[in-house]
């Protein structure tokens, strides 16, 4: 199986563009093409990233910040960053159809990938014990990973959520994630993404111009602090 997958985008179609415009016709030659959730907010494009997943990817996990868009509910992201989610979710959930919030809301928790009568490749946005909300970085303690994962700790994984690319043996499985397409948290701006090739994980980087992406945030009238919090972000993947 050849797969592309992404995760976090995060209202980023500066990033996405970039990575369509570097695969280009490749895109049709993947088996799969897998995105681990976290379609909307922060970034000011929802609804253009919405419709290019819609259109390219096989399959899709719902985020906790699709969560929030498609409820109303609270995404419960880390308390750093919540008031830049609601400030943007509150300026930009109107300018979504009531189609793309059904499809967000529509979204499955946990998927898997079947081919060949190979073991199941398992998607989630967070964790299993928490689809939504867990957080799992790579720091965390095998007995932390195994209660997270419970009966697929010895299987195979694939999580988003956390904005950092890794890979943990669990057990004797292993979790893998890509990090994140359109808002890293490593010290890197370039988007984040993999591609599986037959059991191979190539990490891979993309790199975009944010400052479009940082004039439309601008656009957004949003407070001070808060544009000033995500343009850095966007800016330096700080």
């Amino acid at each position: 199986m050849r797969a592309l997958v992404i995760s976090d985008i995060h209202g980023n179609i500066d990033a996405l563009r970039a990575l369509d415009a570097r695969l280009g016709s490749t895109l049709r030659e993947f088996d799969e093409i897998i995105c681990l959730g976290d379609l909307v907010d922060y970034g000011p494009s929802p609804g253009e990233v919405i419709d290019w997943v819609r259109a390219h990817a096989t399959h899709v996990i719902r985020g906790n910040h699709d969560h929030a868009v498609a409820t109303g509910e609270s995404c419960r992201s880390a308390p750093a960053f919540l008031e830049a989610s609601i400030a943007t979710r509150t300026r930009l959930q109107s300018t979504l159809s009531r189609d793309q919030l059904d499809y967000l809301l529509g979204l499955p928790l946990t998927d898997a990938v079947n081919r060949n009568g190979a073991p199941p490749l398992n998607l989630v946005h967070a964790c299993p014990s928490d689809p939504l909300f867990g957080y799992m970085p790579p720091t965390r303690s095998d007995d932390e990973w195994k209660a997270a994962l419970g009966k697929m700790a010895g299987q195979a994984m694939l999580i988003g959520h956390t904005h950092l690319a890794f890979v943990r043996a669990v057990s004797s499985g292993m979790v893998i994630n890509p990090g994140s397409l359109g808002m890293p948290k490593d010290d890197n701006p370039h988007g984040s993404y993999i591609i599986l090739d037959n059991g191979a994980i190539q990490f891979r980087r993309i790199a975009y111009d944010p400052e479009p992406l940082v004039g439309r945030l601008r656009s957004l009238d949003l407070p001070a602090h808060v544009f000033d919090q995500l343009a850095h972000t966007f800016r330096t993947g700080a």
